[in-house]
């Protein structure tokens, strides 16, 4: 029997995700804040996709434990910082380094120390490198090396931007994917077929189904894998 737990399974992807491994037959657990506000719509909705609910801390001692407990096959970290929650506590209260990067970093050592996870999942950001722009792909690629050097398989998943139906209104975010897919179709179609689908948007279900796909592909461990892979 497969185990996953999912970090980050009430942001955007992680959603997709927890339904995607439910409809693959997977054992999930869906990992929620223990703060959370909406505990108990989270645990209403995750248990009628047939997924339970994790509230350990992000501890490294408590996740370490909860992994082995649990029997935790596959850890996924599809953890980031959101718009609302800047606004909400403020940059300093949750900035880049403090979610970007020690959350992801935390769930491989705590993967590492457990001795049953076979693959750490990182969901990264396309531009994410030692030479990136900006500090929030700044910050994911510390992340990125971080999950690489904990010491357990892993795969690194850097798509482009991502649409979908979100709780959280991005107007500007979806208009810029079609805007994107628009100026890659005509380039596509001028024979830039490599560029056009390395960035071009992809969708939260397609991309938690390649996510899902990825974990269980024993060719995909410790590979970097582009958005053009990711649909």
């Amino acid at each position: 029997m497969t185990v996953a737990f999912v970090t980050g399974a009430t942001g955007f992807t992680g959603k997709a995700l927890v339904a995607d491994l439910r409809k693959r037959g997977i054992t999930t657990i869906a990992h929620v804040r223990p703060d959370s506000r909406d505990l108990a719509k989270w645990r209403e909705s995750f248990s009628a996709l047939g997924a339970e609910v994790d509230t350990t801390p992000w501890d490294l001692t408590a996740m370490t434990a909860t992994l082995q407990r649990l029997q935790v096959d596959l850890a996924f970290c599809c953890v980031g910082t959101t718009r609302s929650r800047m606004k909400a506590q403020g940059e300093a209260a949750n900035s880049y380094e403090a979610v970007d990067f020690a959350l992801p970093k935390l769930l491989a050592d705590a993967s590492a120390k457990a001795g049953t996870v076979t693959r750490v999942v990182y969901l990264s950001s396309l531009g994410a490198g030692p030479k990136a722009q900006g500090a929030y792909l700044q910050w994911r690629w510390k992340a990125e090396e971080a999950v690489r050097a904990a010491g357990v398989p892993w795969t690194i998943a850097r798509p482009s931007i991502i649409t979908g139906q979100r709780d959280e209104e991005r107007p500007s975010e979806a208009f810029a994917g079609t805007a994107l897919d628009g100026v890659l179709g005509v380039l596509g179609a001028l024979g830039a077929k490599t560029l056009r689908d390395r960035y071009k948007s992809t969708t939260d279900a397609r991309l938690a189904g390649a996510l899902a796909r990825l974990a269980l592909d024993p060719a995909a461990a410790n590979q970097v894998v582009l958005s053009e892979n990711l649909s």
